[in-house]
């Protein structure tokens, strides 16, 4: 056999077990968003189909995520295929999509072939339009289409079969109430009030035993206001962790407010 035969027999079954080999992350993001905050901007909302959500955090998605970023598979994967095939020949197999997907700070679109179906999430249904509806103007208000997403962005990375993904992060959602959280700390959703970021971070970390990040974004007069909550959870998605990684406030200050709903 020719050493370029070679080489290329002994790149496909590299990138094939590449591949097939379960995702390699260190924790997930269960991010939680206010929708008063995500409707109270200027680009606004839309309701779902189902109806105004109720005045709760609603869950945007689970995310899986690396404690260090790193090089994705792509780019590993053209290396190899460089240092195999040559330059020219790698550059080939990355426009053709042939060596795999690029990460960034976390694995994403792991599974293009793996589409959510309505099947597999057929007994959560009911609970997933309670606690993960819509907000996006962007699919005429089908939440179905907002999980597909996070599905296929999110959950094809999680080594998670479709229901047990969507099934945990309900889970943990129901076991650490936000809402209830901030409200048994004397933060509730006000037009006026405005609340120290710290006061924020303090209870959730009092109430669930763990650090949590915070994000803010602003309303439609400039001022900061949280927008979403990420909790840090195992790699089963099962339970709360410490987060590993701080991460950008974006609220530019610790002064907040907890829009109305």
């Amino acid at each position: 056999m020719k050493p370029a035969t070679i080489a290329f027999v002994l790149l496909f079954s590299l990138l094939a077990v590449s591949s097939s080999t379960a995702e390699k992350f260190d924790f997930f993001y269960l991010v939680q968003q206010w929708p008063g905050s995500f409707c109270d901007t200027r680009q606004g909302c839309c309701f779902p189909d189902t109806g105004k959500p109720a005045a709760d955090f609603g869950i945007h998605g689970m995310w899986p995520n690396y404690a260090n970023c790193r090089r994705g598979v792509h780019h590993q994967q053209e290396d190899l295929a460089g240092t195999m095939l040559g330059d020219d020949v790698a550059a080939v197999f990355s426009a053709a999509g042939a060596v795999g997907r690029r990460g960034k700070c976390w694995p994403e679109y792991c599974d293009d072939g793996n589409a959510l179906t309505p099947w597999a999430i057929r007994d959560l249904v009911k609970s997933l339009d309670q606690s993960w509806p819509t907000l996006s103007c962007k699919g005429g208000g089908r939440s179905f289409e907002f999980w597909s997403y996070e599905w296929k962005k999110h959950g094809t990375c999680s080594n998670l079969e479709q229901h047990d993904y969507f099934a945990r992060a309900l889970a943990l959602k129901a076991a650490h109430n936000l809402t209830a959280i901030l409200a048994g700390a004397g933060i509730v959703p006000s037009d006026t009030e405005t609340y120290s970021l710290s006061s924020v971070s303090d209870a959730i970390a009092q109430a669930t035993g763990h650090t949590a990040n915070l994000e803010c974004n602003r309303d439609g007069n400039g001022e900061a206001q949280l927008f979403q909550v990420y909790q840090c959870v195992d790699k089963e998605g099962k339970q709360l962790i410490d987060c590993p990684l701080s991460m950008p406030t974006k609220c530019g200050g610790d002064s907040i407010k907890l829009p109305v709903f």
